[in-house]
């Protein structure tokens, strides 16, 4: 699926369900692979043609255009195994750079795999952090300030010192409005009218958080510390400054590979550029569809716009999905097809390539309680059915909610863990129990432990069973059981440990631990699995319950903007591409028990969830039933050439790119004149009224009546109510008043 710039090429009508190819989502701790093989050609084995394609394209930028469950992990670190075992890249020679400590820790676990362990895989901050502490003795002197590792503290002094009080939620938010400042490289001084200019909802009054933020650096000036953001800003200072540094990690690392692209901060970016310096041995990986970090700065504009940057660049799309079932990527396709904005434009139709599962189930409670309630007994079902209690997750929108479920599922019996709440390798009971294996490991044959055993998860076991592990679980939730299950799952780890590593010792098992503990990569924890969507980005489980589904929660309420509330739907969109096979989506109409009813199902469920109308749609209206509650299902083909289209622009005209336009170029021009003044009248970005491509969609249809007009993709209902009667009048070569839309 290689293509030039500026230009996608088109999967083959058929789904890549031979020959082979393996999904890759679906793993162990240490995923298999081909390490024993000799030959470079043996990484390419189980690879699709466009995984193949990544793989094999080693030089120049490159762009992987990647959605959901299409195996992206997979095609860069085959990428990178393919390029170091043909001796076109020197392992010390690569740097893969990603977003969390668990990314990093799962690709080197790949590389290692695949026989390129000596690649570097690590997150933006710990890249950084390495390079600053080696070279801070060169280009400052003395020692390197001692990292603040949690920021909230110095907040909360800072705002004591400015006497502003803040409440927990406060503090928390105005932690996270000084990150956003930074990472956008803004200082105290300029806050206030950076965060007007972006439309920040800011918890306190403007200049009290600037007064909070000056104070809050200037505390760890005093004290010589540094945060997580100042990692990568004096690293980018130092790297400007002095030239010769740049050099030296320049001639280090010559190749780079940049995970979940649509993620970077201008200031990751401004690191990036400075790392590359004047080369372009750059691949980046990613999907604006899943651009939901921009509270902290995150734009998928540098995706979007590499390759306006590198004119020459390879585009690669990835949109066979082996995570989900058909019946999961519907729903997720749904959701997308009713996008608007720019990183809409660039959306991925995904084709699954799974087979066929159960329908989404569409769930409505009296209220939260009893939502939670229902949750529970269907979970306890699927578990009683054979799903694992590890793979399933419930998903909500804010922290706030989990409370609700934690009491339901104990009350059920189902054990659970909490997503982001005490890191695994800080829990007492695994370190507790790290420390029984190393000594274990150091005492070898002299540890009565380990008399006649000789297999590593056998010694794990028998270690652990002196720590109070064992093989069944004890009765029941809390405390007990959740340190049983920490001990189980380092019993997995290190079955899996042996499994890839045949012949490991414990010694070997400890220092795998020991790299997880500083890489925060914890193992998988057999309980269902409670967390935020924001914190289930890059997970993905056998079922997902989907809860709090109202308007007001999703998308939030204080999404005010198009923009915001189209970060709200990939939101969602990245909550349902997280289920294999089970999907629930569940609301309540009410907070409590005997509350008034009032709460509405999320209107992006709109034309989705049964008995619903499409977006725009009047009730009972036959007239748009067809156009705006449809969804698109199977294949869209080219009405040129009859290839398959999946690129939302070709989608939008029904035909490729390259395919003979048939357009009225004069009525092009009209549509094009009319939205400029649509623009101009309401104040709003051009794209709000119509993209360039539905205008070259309806210049090519020439549509006479408001029937074939509502067929166009990006004409929904509401705009056909607004501006139909407009373009049609257009379509028919009359001229149209200005500010005629407007009063329709």
């Amino acid at each position: 699926m290689r293509a030039a710039c500026g230009q996608f090429s088109r999967p083959a009508h058929e789904t890549w369900q031979h020959g082979g190819v393996t999904a890759a989502t679906h793993s162990s701790s240490f995923p298999g692979g081909p390490a024993s093989a000799d030959s470079a050609d043996a990484v390419l084995l189980g690879l699709d043609p466009e995984q193949r394609e990544v793989a094999t394209t080693l030089r120049g930028p490159v762009c992987v255009l990647a959605g959901a469950g299409t195996g992206k992990t997979r095609a860069i670190t085959h990428r990178i195994a393919y390029g170091v075992r043909s001796g076109q890249l020197m392992p010390a020679s690569v740097l893969a750079v990603t977003f969390t400590n668990r990314a990093a820790g799962e690709m080197r676990g790949r590389l290692r795999t695949l026989g390129a362990g000596g690649v570097q895989a690590r997150t933006f901050h710990s890249a950084a952090l390495r390079q600053l502490q080696y070279f801070w003795p060169k280009a400052v002197g003395g020692e390197v300030p001692r990292l603040l590792e949690r920021k909230i503290q110095f907040v909360a002094e800072a705002g004591a010192r400015c006497r502003i009080r803040l409440d927990r939620n406060e503090l928390r938010d105005v932690t996270g409005e000084i990150e956003w400042a930074k990472v956008t490289q803004t200082v105290p001084a300029d806050y206030p009218v950076a965060a007007l200019k972006s439309g920040r909802e800011a918890p306190r009054d403007l200049a009290e958080i600037a007064q909070i933020y000056g104070t809050y650096e200037q505390l760890k000036r005093d004290r010589g510390m540094i945060d997580f953001e100042d990692v990568l800003l004096l690293t980018v200072g130092i790297l400007q400054d002095r030239r010769d540094i740049a050099e030296q990690i320049r001639t280090q690392y010559q190749h780079f590979v940049v995970d979940e692209y649509q993620d970077v901060s201008p200031l990751q970016q401004r690191l990036l550029d400075l790392w590359l310096g004047e080369r372009d041995s750059l691949c980046v990986v990613g999907d604006a569809s899943q651009t939901i970090y921009s509270f902290t700065g995150a734009t998928p504009d540098h995706l979007l716009n590499f390759r306006t940057r590198y004119p020459q660049a390879t585009v690669v799309k990835l949109v066979r999905d082996y995570r989900s079932t058909p019946q999961v990527v519907h729903l997720a396709n749904g959701l997308l097809n009713q996008a608007k904005g720019r990183a809409a434009e660039h959306r991925l139709e995904l084709i699954s390539q799974r087979e066929t599962g159960p329908d989404p189930v569409y769930a409505e409670y009296a209220d939260e309680p009893a939502e939670a309630e229902g949750v529970a007994r269907r979970i306890r079902d699927l578990i009683a059915a054979g799903v694992p209690a590890g793979e399933i997750a419930v998903l909500y929108r804010i922290n706030a909610q989990s409370e609700v479920y934690e009491q339901a599922l104990a009350d059920a019996g189902v054990p659970y863990q909490l997503r982001g709440a005490e890191r695994f390798f800080e829990r007492q009971e695994v370190q507790k129990a790290i420390l029984a294996l190393r000594g274990a490991a150091r005492s070898g044959g002299n540890d009565p432990l380990l008399d006649d055993v000789v297999e590593l998860g056998s010694q794990v076991r028998a270690v652990l069973s002196s720590t109070g592990w064992s093989t069944e679980p004890p009765a029941g939730s809390g405390a007990v059981r959740d340190q049983w299950e920490s001990l189980a799952a380092l019993v997995r780890l290190a079955e899996d440990f042996a499994r890839t590593r045949p012949g490991a010792t414990l010694a070997d098992l400890t220092i795998e631990l020991e790299e997880r503990k500083a890489a925060q990569h914890a193992p998988t924890v057999q309980g269902v699995t409670l967390a935020s969507l924001h914190a289930a980005k890059g997970l993905e489980w056998d079922a997902v319950f989907l809860v709090g589904l109202t308007d007001g929660m999703m998308p939030i309420t204080y999404a005010k903007t198009d923009e915001q509330v189209e970060e709200e739907r990939r939101l969602l969109y990245v909550g349902v591409t997280r289920a294999r096979i089970h999907l629930s989506l569940s609301w309540g109409v009410s907070r409590a028990p005997g509350g008034r009813a009032s709460r509405r199902p999320s209107r992006f469920l709109n034309g989705l969830r049964p008995g619903s109308a499409a977006p725009g749609a009047a009730a009972g209206s036959t007239a748009g039933r067809g156009a705006r509650g449809r969804v698109r299902r199977g294949p869209v083909l080219c009405r040129v050439c009859g290839k398959t289209l999946t690129e939302a622009g070709e989608l939008k005209l029904m035909r490729c790119e390259d395919c003979p336009s048939d357009m009225d170029e004069g009525l092009y021009e009209r549509l094009r004149d009319w939205r400029a003044a649509q623009s101009k009248e309401q104040g709003l970005p051009a794209y709000c009224v119509f993209t360039d491509k539905t205008l070259m969609a309806i210049a090519e249809a020439a549509p006479s009546e408001e029937g074939e007009l509502s067929m166009i993709s990006g004409v929904g209902g509401r705009k056909l109510d607004r501006y139909g009667a407009d373009v049609l009048a257009i379509c028919a070569g009359q001229e149209v008043a200005a500010g005629h839309s407007d009063d329709a």
